[in-house]
Protein backbone atom coordinates (compact mmCIF):
# COMPACT_ATOMS: atom_id res chain seq x y z
CA UNK A 1 0.00 0.00 0.00
CA UNK A 2 1.16 3.38 -0.97
CA UNK A 3 1.85 5.66 2.19
CA UNK A 4 4.42 8.48 3.18
CA UNK A 5 7.42 7.07 5.17
CA UNK A 6 10.47 8.84 7.06
CA UNK A 7 13.51 6.84 7.58
CA UNK A 8 15.49 7.52 10.54
CA UNK A 9 18.80 8.05 9.94
CA UNK A 10 19.56 8.13 13.84
CA UNK A 11 19.05 5.21 15.51
CA UNK A 12 19.99 6.69 19.26
CA UNK A 13 16.41 8.91 17.89
CA UNK A 14 14.48 5.65 18.13
CA UNK A 15 16.11 4.70 21.22
CA UNK A 16 15.77 7.84 22.86
CA UNK A 17 19.81 8.02 23.48
CA UNK A 18 21.56 10.36 22.77
CA UNK A 19 24.63 10.50 20.56
CA UNK A 20 27.72 11.78 21.61
CA UNK A 21 30.59 12.78 20.01
CA UNK A 22 34.10 13.13 21.93
CA UNK A 23 36.71 15.04 20.20
CA UNK A 24 39.82 16.64 21.37
CA UNK A 25 39.12 15.07 24.56
CA UNK A 26 35.57 16.78 24.92
CA UNK A 27 32.06 15.46 24.59
CA UNK A 28 29.37 16.97 22.41
CA UNK A 29 26.02 16.75 22.24
CA UNK A 30 24.33 15.92 19.13
CA UNK A 31 21.20 18.22 18.58
CA UNK A 32 18.68 15.91 18.56
CA UNK A 33 15.59 16.70 16.12
CA UNK A 34 12.71 17.99 18.02
CA UNK A 35 9.63 15.51 19.50
CA UNK A 36 7.64 15.32 16.21
CA UNK A 37 10.13 16.88 13.66
CA UNK A 38 9.39 14.06 11.11
CA UNK A 39 5.78 14.68 11.01
CA UNK A 40 6.17 18.53 11.16
CA UNK A 41 8.68 18.35 8.52
CA UNK A 42 5.95 16.00 6.62
CA UNK A 43 3.58 18.93 6.83
CA UNK A 44 5.05 21.42 6.21
CA UNK A 45 6.05 19.86 2.36
CA UNK A 46 2.32 18.78 1.69
CA UNK A 47 0.85 22.30 2.30
CA UNK A 48 2.50 23.92 -0.36
CA UNK A 49 1.82 21.47 -3.08
CA UNK A 50 -2.33 20.94 -1.91
CA UNK A 51 -3.04 22.96 -5.20
CA UNK A 52 -0.13 21.17 -7.62
CA UNK A 53 -1.12 18.02 -6.02
CA UNK A 54 0.73 15.60 -3.77
CA UNK A 55 3.15 12.78 -5.51
CA UNK A 56 3.14 9.67 -3.62
CA UNK A 57 5.25 6.61 -4.21
CA UNK A 58 3.03 4.81 -7.07
CA UNK A 59 3.01 7.69 -9.14
CA UNK A 60 -0.51 8.89 -8.65
CA UNK A 61 -1.55 12.64 -8.04
CA UNK A 62 -3.47 12.80 -4.73
CA UNK A 63 -5.05 16.37 -3.66
CA UNK A 64 -5.48 16.74 0.24
CA UNK A 65 -8.60 19.17 0.85
CA UNK A 66 -9.60 20.54 3.82
CA UNK A 67 -12.82 18.70 3.85
CA UNK A 68 -11.21 15.19 3.89
CA UNK A 69 -8.83 16.49 6.63
CA UNK A 70 -11.92 17.45 8.49
CA UNK A 71 -13.67 13.62 7.68
CA UNK A 72 -10.78 12.26 9.14
CA UNK A 73 -12.07 13.51 12.58
CA UNK A 74 -15.38 11.79 12.09
CA UNK A 75 -13.53 8.39 12.87
CA UNK A 76 -10.46 5.89 12.81
CA UNK A 77 -12.30 4.40 9.47
CA UNK A 78 -12.54 7.24 7.78
CA UNK A 79 -8.50 8.45 9.03
CA UNK A 80 -8.03 4.80 7.18
CA UNK A 81 -9.78 4.82 4.39
CA UNK A 82 -7.69 7.84 3.03
CA UNK A 83 -3.83 7.33 1.90
CA UNK A 84 -2.65 10.34 3.02
CA UNK A 85 -4.92 9.85 6.38
CA UNK A 86 -2.92 6.82 6.66
CA UNK A 87 -0.01 8.70 6.23
CA UNK A 88 -0.16 11.16 8.32
CA UNK A 89 -1.47 8.94 11.31
CA UNK A 90 1.33 6.52 11.04
CA UNK A 91 4.32 9.78 11.40
CA UNK A 92 2.14 10.66 14.67
CA UNK A 93 2.42 7.17 15.90
CA UNK A 94 5.87 7.00 14.99
CA UNK A 95 6.09 10.57 17.10
CA UNK A 96 4.85 8.11 19.62
CA UNK A 97 6.88 5.16 18.97
CA UNK A 98 3.56 2.71 18.67
CA UNK A 99 3.71 3.04 14.96
CA UNK A 100 3.82 -0.61 15.38
CA UNK A 101 -0.28 -0.64 15.71
CA UNK A 102 -0.80 0.61 12.38
CA UNK A 103 1.39 -1.24 10.89
CA UNK A 104 0.04 -4.45 12.02
CA UNK A 105 -3.19 -3.09 11.44
CA UNK A 106 -2.52 -2.70 6.93
CA UNK A 107 -0.92 -6.24 7.35
CA UNK A 108 -3.71 -7.48 8.67
CA UNK A 109 -5.79 -5.57 5.78
CA UNK A 110 -3.36 -6.54 3.11
CA UNK A 111 -4.02 -9.98 4.44
CA UNK A 112 -7.45 -10.25 4.01
CA UNK A 113 -6.61 -9.87 0.37
CA UNK A 114 -4.38 -12.09 -0.83
CA UNK A 115 -4.37 -15.31 -2.30
CA UNK A 116 -5.18 -18.40 -0.40
CA UNK A 117 -2.20 -20.10 -1.50
CA UNK A 118 -0.02 -17.59 -0.36
CA UNK A 119 -1.60 -17.26 3.08
CA UNK A 120 0.72 -19.39 4.63
CA UNK A 121 3.51 -17.45 4.30
CA UNK A 122 2.16 -13.88 4.75
CA UNK A 123 0.61 -14.98 8.13
CA UNK A 124 4.03 -16.70 9.14
CA UNK A 125 5.12 -12.71 8.29
CA UNK A 126 2.80 -11.29 10.32
CA UNK A 127 3.25 -14.05 13.41
CA UNK A 128 6.89 -13.27 13.31
CA UNK A 129 6.83 -8.97 13.16
CA UNK A 130 4.03 -8.13 15.44
CA UNK A 131 2.50 -11.15 17.15
CA UNK A 132 4.84 -13.56 18.79
CA UNK A 133 6.31 -12.72 22.20
CA UNK A 134 9.44 -11.64 21.08
CA UNK A 135 8.83 -9.77 18.26
CA UNK A 136 10.72 -6.55 16.45
CA UNK A 137 7.13 -4.51 16.37
CA UNK A 138 5.02 -6.51 19.28
CA UNK A 139 1.45 -5.62 19.25
CA UNK A 140 -0.05 -5.12 22.63
CA UNK A 141 -2.29 -8.03 23.00
CA UNK A 142 -2.65 -10.00 25.75
CA UNK A 143 -1.77 -13.66 26.51
CA UNK A 144 -4.72 -15.22 25.50
CA UNK A 145 -4.81 -13.26 22.35
CA UNK A 146 -1.50 -14.03 21.50
CA UNK A 147 -1.95 -17.80 22.20
CA UNK A 148 -5.23 -18.13 19.77
CA UNK A 149 -3.47 -15.72 17.21
CA UNK A 150 -0.66 -17.83 17.16
CA UNK A 151 -2.97 -21.03 16.48
CA UNK A 152 -5.41 -19.17 13.82
CA UNK A 153 -1.62 -18.23 12.35
CA UNK A 154 -0.69 -22.17 11.74
CA UNK A 155 -3.67 -23.22 9.82
CA UNK A 156 -3.88 -20.26 8.08
CA UNK A 157 -7.47 -18.88 6.99
CA UNK A 158 -8.36 -15.09 5.49
CA UNK A 159 -9.67 -14.35 9.06
CA UNK A 160 -6.75 -15.62 11.16
CA UNK A 161 -5.48 -12.03 12.12
CA UNK A 162 -9.06 -10.97 12.63
CA UNK A 163 -9.18 -10.63 16.42
CA UNK A 164 -6.01 -9.19 17.31
CA UNK A 165 -6.92 -6.71 13.97
CA UNK A 166 -9.73 -6.08 15.79
CA UNK A 167 -7.91 -5.12 19.75
CA UNK A 168 -5.29 -2.92 18.20
CA UNK A 169 -7.59 -1.15 15.84
CA UNK A 170 -9.89 -0.45 18.94
CA UNK A 171 -6.75 0.42 21.17
CA UNK A 172 -6.01 2.88 18.85
CA UNK A 173 -9.48 4.50 18.50
CA UNK A 174 -9.46 4.80 21.97
CA UNK A 175 -6.12 6.34 23.16
CA UNK A 176 -3.80 7.03 19.96
CA UNK A 177 -6.37 8.50 17.70
CA UNK A 178 -8.21 10.75 20.27
CA UNK A 179 -4.47 12.26 20.55
CA UNK A 180 -4.26 12.60 16.98
CA UNK A 181 -6.82 14.73 16.47
CA UNK A 182 -5.78 17.11 19.63
CA UNK A 183 -2.17 17.01 17.88
CA UNK A 184 -0.56 20.21 16.72
CA UNK A 185 0.47 18.44 13.86
CA UNK A 186 -3.64 18.29 13.20
CA UNK A 187 -4.64 20.62 13.48
CA UNK A 188 -2.14 22.83 11.67
CA UNK A 189 -2.35 20.76 9.20
CA UNK A 190 -6.22 21.88 8.90
CA UNK A 191 -5.53 25.39 9.84
CA UNK A 192 -3.28 25.39 7.05
CA UNK A 193 -5.77 24.01 4.51
CA UNK A 194 -8.97 25.79 5.15
CA UNK A 195 -7.18 29.23 5.19
CA UNK A 196 -5.12 28.21 1.76
CA UNK A 197 -8.74 27.16 0.58
CA UNK A 198 -10.76 30.48 1.57
CA UNK A 199 -7.66 32.87 -0.44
Amino acid sequence: MPGFFFSHNNMAELNGKEDCKLAEGRIYKKKQKPFGADLKNYLKCMVPHIESGIKTSNSRNVRLSAEEVIQWSQSLEKLLASQSGQGVFREFLKSEFSEENIEFWLACEDYKKTKSDHLHGKAERIYEEFVQSDAIKQINIDYQMREATAKRAQAPTHTSFDEAQKTVYILMERDSYPRFLKSKAYLNLLNQLQTNTSK
